[in-house]
């Protein structure tokens, strides 16, 4: 090789070190500048769910697809650098179009703060009314609550043997997280009775099993009977009364036929139940009961007609009232009658009750 042609190699190597030594230095720039670099978004807020089981690169490629980053590699380089890319924590997450990748790597870190609400459930509600105090306080979506109260999935799940959630809503002050899915709200509810029922079992295993045994009861029933005391009584004083008197009309040989008769129960059978008979499709839930509920014999919740008890609970019990049909008075009253707002006038005979709703009722 001629000195001229040594001296011309040399210089294409000399500019070609110094082309790739430049294009290094603008690549490190870039590597070590990226994280902070904001990106030149709008300012506005964007919505990013990260779900469970989602790898890094698809979680980089949503972040670019929702407008929060510009380059989903470039981010997932940079995570792999932060030693991060196994540290994002699932959520719904609230992220600006015009943070820097640093601003947005830290906030998946950091994870979405839970946002709860405090929501109170009385004792007594059906569970549509439930569903309608959850949803009202924003924690899941009405329509999927009811789909999921009535799930049969949900309800083998859980463990309860009806066709809804019906009286295992357990009436308490809940926090709840919002969002929540249908499941972990009313999971949380049914988890929550049963707690409260192993607690009751615990107390009165004695009384539980005589009651069992005299009625011929599950678990399931004491639960529907508690619901009615639950619906019929006011004040703590008179639950066990009132579940004396039911339990009366089940078991006594003298009184035939064996019907509850309690309007609680036609109501709920005309308000809850997917299929409603013809009388309760044209009745007003506003209204008071008009005589062609009360001889609906096609509404199976109806206890004027049906001897025994409905077919679930019609509400959701308090503790007070699972005691209250567990201890029952002992008394031989068969009737009752409201006297006031909070109290009861009670009647071993008919004769007896029919003054007590003359004195009373009119």
């Amino acid at each position: 090789m001629s000195k001229r042609s040594f001296r011309i190699a040399l210089v294409v190597v000399v500019v070609t070190l110094m082309a790739l030594g430049t294009v290094a230095l603008v690549l490190w720039r870039q590597i070590k500048n990226y994280p902070h670099e904001a990106r030149s978004g709008k300012g506005v807020e964007v919505a990013v769910a990260i779900e469970p089981g989602m790898s890094f690169p698809r979680i980089a490629e949503r972040l670019e697809k929702a407008g929060v980053i510009d380059n989903a590699r470039w981010f997932r380089l940079y995570a792999m650098q932060e030693g991060a890319t196994t540290r994002v924590r699932v959520g719904e997450y609230k992220l600006m179009d015009n943070w820097t990748p640093e601003k947005v790597l830290d906030t998946l870190l950091e994870g979405v703060k839970d946002v709860t609400v405090t929501v109170k459930i009385p004792e007594g509600l059906n569970m549509l009314e439930v569903l309608d105090l959850i949803a009202a306080a924003g924690v899941a979506d009405r329509g999927l609550l009811e789909k999921t109260a009535r799930d049969p999935a949900f309800l083998q799940k859980m463990g309860i043997a009806g066709e809804t959630v019906e009286g295992y809503l357990f009436p308490e002050t809940y926090k709840l997280k919002v969002p929540s899915t249908a499941e972990e709200v009313l999971g949380k509810m049914v988890e929550q009775h049963r707690i409260t029922w192993e607690k009751v079992q615990r107390q009165h295993g004695p009384e539980i099993a005589k009651l069992k045994e005299k009625m011929g009861w599950s678990d399931r029933d004491i639960v529907t009977m508690a619901s009615i005391v639950e619906k019929e009584a006011v004040v703590d004083a008179e639950r066990p009364r009132i579940a004396q008197v039911f339990i009366n009309r089940l078991s006594s040989a003298s009184f035939t036929p064996k019907r509850l008769e309690t309007d609680p129960t036609i109501r709920y059978g005309c308000i809850v139940p997917v299929q409603k008979s013809t009388p309760c499709q044209q009745w007003d839930k506003r209204d008071r009961l008009h005589r062609a509920q009360l001889d609906d014999k096609a509404n199976p919740y109806n206890t004027y007609q049906h001897e025994g008890l409905p077919p679930g609970p019609i509400a959701n019990p308090g503790k007070a009232s699972i005691e209250a049909t567990l201890s029952p008075d002992g008394t031989d009253y068969l009737y009752f009658v409201a006297r006031d707002a909070r109290n009861h006038a009670f009647a071993r005979t008919f004769d007896e009750h029919k003054r007590n709703v003359d004195k009373y009722m009119k």
